[in-house]
């Protein structure tokens, strides 16, 4: 029987072996994805701000608001910031928010927007606050006024009919 105990001792060592070459490569893992968390490239302020633009100009709902204020600011590390501020109302609730546009200036030039006309808002539907008025695929603003029918400028630009009279 010497040959039997000899296979059995022989079985608990491979069976340990394959144990601590699992629990090796475990520990390897770990250490690559630790390795691999702290060494990451992480996006900057800039490019989070480009992927949400980005995100609403796709997915976003439209809705109408109303330019309020385009001002500039003085943000904590020196640089001006240009605002710009609108609202919009969904589902009876008014939201009143701002867009940085420093940014877009290739976009949008900041001469040519109009406060107090109407633009168009993208939203996330599940989260309004998160909105845009800009980006780069997508423009919200509007340069004019829209012509409704029937309005002042309407009928100064069609001449008048005259009806027949009947007698």
């Amino acid at each position: 029987m010497p040959g039997v105990a000899s296979r059995l001792n022989m079985i608990s060592v491979s069976t340990s072996t394959w144990e601590t070459t699992a629990g090796l490569a475990l520990v390897a893992c770990l250490v690559a994805g630790v390795v691999w968390i702290f060494t990451r490239r992480r996006p900057t302020a800039d490019e989070v701000e480009m992927a949400r633009r980005s995100f609403l100009a796709h997915s976003g709902r439209l809705v109408d608001g109303m330019l309020l204020d385009m001002c500039e600011m003085e943000a904590s590390d020196g640089r001006t910031l240009t605002l710009l501020v609108y609202s919009y109302r969904i589902g009876g609730v008014d939201y009143e928010c701002s867009q940085d546009i420093t940014a877009m200036r290739d976009v949008v030039a900041p001469a040519k927007v109009y406060i107090g006309l109407p633009c168009s808002v993208r939203y996330q539907p599940g989260s309004p606050q998160n909105s845009i008025v800009v980006a780069e695929q997508w423009s919200g603003l509007r340069a004019t006024l829209p012509e409704l029918p029937g309005s002042a400028a309407s009928l100064q630009a069609e001449p008048r009919r005259r009806w027949p009279r009947y007698r």
